[in-house]
């Protein structure tokens, strides 16, 4: 998989995502400077939603229109009123994405209908995000995958057989190029509510590309997800939490999104490969090693004791392992304290 022609997958550094959602606030000029600040942190993308309030849900207040959750940040929100609010005007996206495109970072976005597709297709996106309470929008899925552009979808609270149907979608509208996201539906999410141990059992049951769209604050559940074989990391971006906004809450300032650039990458660098025995960067430490060493001066034919036969540092003797073997062994030649043992000393 690729998007823009970068590699995405095991073999290259995790591809990270700056979800701007709606943290612009209703200003351009804020959407642009977080664009700026994304690419400034080690960002590789900038992602935009793309929708409207009527084209994600309907004016009304009818039961599930209204959220109703005491433990939700837009408890007692209308959800056509907070879609209005999140939303990223529609002819903002053109200017958005020519200022990533000068900062040599990616943008892209998660459609919500299909004439969001086709306006982002006109846009020339190099790749689509479904986001989480998408993934079972079939038809949504056919569409994008129509494209043939790359397509990430989160799965949210999707089960393993609607996480299968997803995909199988997009591959028989003719799109292999998929990677699908371990996600957490809550906002904001909670370590002990991320179980990211499904991220390899995700990849060897989906045989795709697999990565996090991550809800939680901090940077330690998305390196360690990259331990576990993630790819990719999305996290929500900020300028400042305290301007507030609908997402702010649980977004990465610039700083914090540096970090996570930093350490995702070292995460990814030390997973190597399964290697025993010492690395070609370790050889000069084995002389650092314990090895038999003559510890009391010795006269020829004199045995070896545990006084005068010691296991130290540095490693130029022989193995202690050899050590109960030695006792009593005597040796060919007197011997000076500080005298490696080899085998060509004993008589």
């Amino acid at each position: 998989m690729q998007i823009n022609g970068r590699p995405i997958g095991l073999d290259a550094r995790p591809y990270l995502i700056a979800e701007m959602s709606g943290n612009h606030n209703h200003s351009l000029d804020r959407a642009l400077e977080i664009v700026t600040a994304a690419a400034e942190s080690g960002a590789d993308a900038i992602k935009l939603q793309t929708y409207t309030a009527d084209t994600i849900t309907l004016d009304c207040e009818g039961p599930g229109f209204v959220i109703e959750d005491a433990n939700s940040l837009w408890n007692g929100r209308r959800l056509h009123e907070l879609y209005d609010e999140a939303h990223t005007p529609w002819d903002w996206h053109a200017p958005i994405i020519e200022h990533a495109k000068g900062l040599g970072i990616d943008c892209f976005s998660s459609p919500f209908d299909a004439s969001a597709v086709d306006f982002l297709e006109d846009l020339g996106v190099p790749a689509y995000k479904i986001a989480s309470f998408e993934s079972i929008d079939l038809p949504l899925i056919r569409k994008v995958a129509s494209t043939g552009k790359p397509m990430i979808i989160s799965t949210g609270m999707a089960s393993v057989v609607e996480i299968g149907e997803a995909i199988r979608a997009a591959q028989e509208a003719g799109n292999e190029q998929v990677c699908i996201l371990k996600c957490t539906s809550t906002y904001p999410a909670t370590p002990e509510n991320t179980n990211i141990r499904t991220i390899p059992n995700m990849r060897d049951t989906f045989r795709v590309e697999v990565g996090l769209s991550d809800h939680t604050m901090g940077t330690g559940v998305a390196v360690g997800a990259v331990a576990l074989g993630a790819v990719l990391i999305e996290k929500h971006f900020t300028l400042r939490r305290d301007d507030g906004g609908v997402d702010s809450a649980f977004s990465l300032e610039p700083e914090e999104f540096q970090a996570l650039r930093d350490e995702t990458e070292r995460a990814w660098q030390a997973l190597g490969q399964i290697t025993y025995g010492g690395t070609k960067a370790e050889a000069g430490s084995r002389q650092f090693r314990r090895s038999l060493y003559v510890a009391e001066d010795m006269a020829k034919g004199e045995a070896f004791t545990e006084a005068n036969l010691r296991s130290v540092r540095p490693g130029f003797g022989l193995s202690p392992r050899h050590f109960d073997v030695l006792l009593g062994k005597r040796v060919n030649r007197a011997l000076t304290k500080g005298t490696p043992v080899s085998w060509d000393l004993i008589a």
